[in-house]
């Protein structure tokens, strides 16, 4: 076998770079050209025993792939570094629906007797109803919203900075994890360092309105730092937890940090 020279002459890879390929091919697990093109790249020490025609083994690498992608983006992860914002003539109008299924299905929520349930590591309230949670401290933002599929826009969210509704809850924010359940079956967690971001905004409004039922009424959590998949709508639990909780698309192999 004939050795490999390595050019010395250039420069190292960066790391950011490569992680942004990585999260951005890793959006679809069953992409199966993406298995080919690491060969391309010199990727074959990654697939030691690995056929491109075993699916099981495809899968396998592709997953291995997440999981160090996903523990790159914590350690690069800056929780004071803030996403960029934007002013109201940027704003994209019409802000675009997108779900996991028709408009049609969109969840009709009554406002009225809605609660937002809180669990695990906390020791305050742990019941909310929307005319208490529109008496917190409010803030808007304008930020880009980015969607794993390809596109972004801007919009304007308004709501609670989510650090100071986990405080107010009394939730331990040396716990691992922050766990959402929507009323859409849908389900996605983060990391508590994201959770205190200061860009992290439960929101209740949107563009100086309540939020439509498109966007997610009666609440969503708006991250600009993560990509759209991580952002949950229609929101009805809360959990502070140490146990890793994955999500909707993260048990179907999707990158579970999803950083933008």
């Amino acid at each position: 076998m004939a050795s490999i020279v390595r050019d010395k002459r250039k420069p190292a890879l960066d790391a950011r770079s490569i992680i942004k390929d990585v999260s951005r091919e890793m959006a679809d697990p069953l992409r199966r050209a993406l298995g080919k093109r690491i060969l391309t790249l010199g990727g074959l020490a990654l697939l030691s025993g690995c056929s491109l025609t075993d699916e099981r083994s495809v899968d396998a690498m592709l997953r291995n792939i997440s999981r160090f992608n996903d523990r790159m983006q914590g350690w690069l992860f800056d929780p004071r570094r803030l996403a960029p914002t934007y002013s109201e003539a940027m704003i994209t109008r019409p802000f675009p629906f997108n779900a996991f299924y028709d408009i049609d299905d969109v969840p009709q929520i009554d406002g009225a007797t809605y609660k937002l349930e809180v669990r695990g590591l906390i020791s305050g309230k742990t019941q909310w109803t929307l005319a208490e949670l529109r008496m917190l401290p409010q803030m808007s933002q304008i930020t880009r919203h980015i969607c794993i599929e390809g596109w972004s826009a801007i919009g304007r969210w308004d709501g609670i900075p989510f650090s100071q509704f986990l405080a107010r809850t009394g939730a331990d924010m040396s716990a691992k994890y922050v766990a959402f359940e929507c009323a859409d079956n849908y389900s996605t967690s983060i990391d508590m360092p994201t959770a205190l971001h200061p860009q992290t905004l439960l929101t209740l409004g949107y563009d100086g309105q309540t939020l439509p039922p498109k966007y997610g009424f009666p609440m969503k959590l708006r991250m600009p730092t993560k990509l759209g998949y991580k952002n949950p709508k229609h929101i009805v639990a809360i959990s502070v937890t140490n146990t890793y909780p994955g999500g909707y698309w993260e048990n179907q192999g999707y990158n579970w940090f999803g950083g933008s």
